[in-house]
């Protein structure tokens, strides 16, 4: 980062609170100004010069950044799906107002994204989201009881940070996806079908009323998405490998494992269910996860918060970027409450 800026001069740069003094010190002279913490993000995505806007924060500390860079209506390039599954309708009606413009990064809706261009949706019977299955594909709920932090971390496909591959590994990334695509292409929650496809060739498709079906296929790269979002939509080379058919072989699908991974069904529970169950859905996950990595609850009890919380979620929906936060609170403290009653006992001491 400090070369980067050191390179192009930003007029703005933000960075962790605990990182601020030695980068300012760093890039004194620079001209560059710096700032911190959710305000200095807030102030960077609000900038009106830029043309596009790449959400990638992780987890919920996504959404008010987004919520400010909407605000001079230009092409947002979402990375951070938390922005969707947290704000929902409230960040879609914002989106419109502004006459700002969503596009896709994920590698999934990326891949449903560039299948409909030239087609219209009223066309459309569905969309299917793939997922590798994560490292515990095939695995039972017995099976998951003891599983370490560092198994957890070990994922098949994709190098990610530690929340998002401990998502992949309880398959609610996908979930958190389903919830997503329900927004970025408005279809109910029985229009998004996910199937597990371990080779993660083909990203997602979309299947039509005429039981044809488009499918995005390509290595497992993120570049190719991220520039496809952040370019307009052109058909850049960015280095990644060209597909090879033949060398690849089989591609195979299965069904969710849903009595095992219940994160799927959940989502589209949430979504079913309307109000603010994705939020309270997302919200336990982050908590649960955080405790997982901690050692304060085993694999499973990530599940079983899941559930607590989201039962307790209210059907009203949040219509301003305060009444999200005060729902972020509640979520959250459930779900703190929720880790404490589930938390690892440590063995008492065998006596002398």
């Amino acid at each position: 980062m400090l070369l980067q800026a050191r390179e192009f001069r930003p007029e703005l740069l933000s960075v962790d609170e605990s990182l601020f003094s030695r980068v300012r010190e760093e890039l004194g002279g620079t001209g560059v100004r710096i700032v911190a913490g959710t305000e200095g993000a807030c102030a960077v995505a609000a900038l009106p010069e830029a043309d596009v806007l790449l959400s990638a924060i992780v987890g919920e500390a996504g959404l008010a950044p987004t919520w400010e860079g909407i605000r001079p209506g230009r092409t947002v390039a979402l990375a951070n799906k938390e922005t969707l599954v947290v704000g929902g309708q409230t960040v879609i009606d914002r989106i419109r107002a502004k006459g700002a413009r969503l596009v896709p990064v994920d590698s999934e809706h990326s891949a449903i994204y560039q299948a409909m261009r030239g087609h219209p949706w009223s066309g459309v019977r569905k969309i299917i989201l793939t997922a590798s299955g994560g490292p515990f594909f095939g695995k039972t709920r017995t099976d998951l009881e003891n599983v370490s932090r560092e198994e957890a971390l070990n994922h098949p496909t994709w190098k990610m940070g530690p929340k998002i591959t401990i998502d992949s590994a309880t398959l609610l990334n996908k979930g958190l996806e389903l919830i997503e695509a329900r927004w970025l292409f408005d279809l109910p929650a029985d229009r998004i079908e996910v199937v597990v496809h371990r080779q993660s060739i083909i990203h997602s498709m979309v299947e039509f009323e005429d039981a044809s079906v488009l499918a995005q296929m390509g290595i497992p790269d993120m570049k190719g998405p991220i520039a496809y979002a952040i370019s307009g939509e052109e058909r850049l080379p960015v280095g990644v490998p060209f597909l090879d058919l033949a060398r690849t072989g089989t591609l195979t699908f299965y069904a969710p494992d849903h009595d095992t991974f219940p994160a799927i069904r959940l989502a589209s529970r949430s979504i079913a269910r309307a109000g603010q169950g994705p939020l309270y859905l997302n919200m336990a996950n982050e908590v649960a996860v955080q405790a997982f990595l901690e050692g304060r609850i085993p694999f499973t009890g990530i599940f079983e918060i899941w559930e607590r919380v989201l039962s307790e979620a209210p059907g009203t929906v949040p219509d301003s970027l305060e009444d999200i936060r005060r729902a972020v609170a509640r979520a959250t403290s459930l779900a703190k409450d929720a880790v404490s009653r589930s938390e690892i006992q440590s063995p008492a001491p065998v006596p002398s």
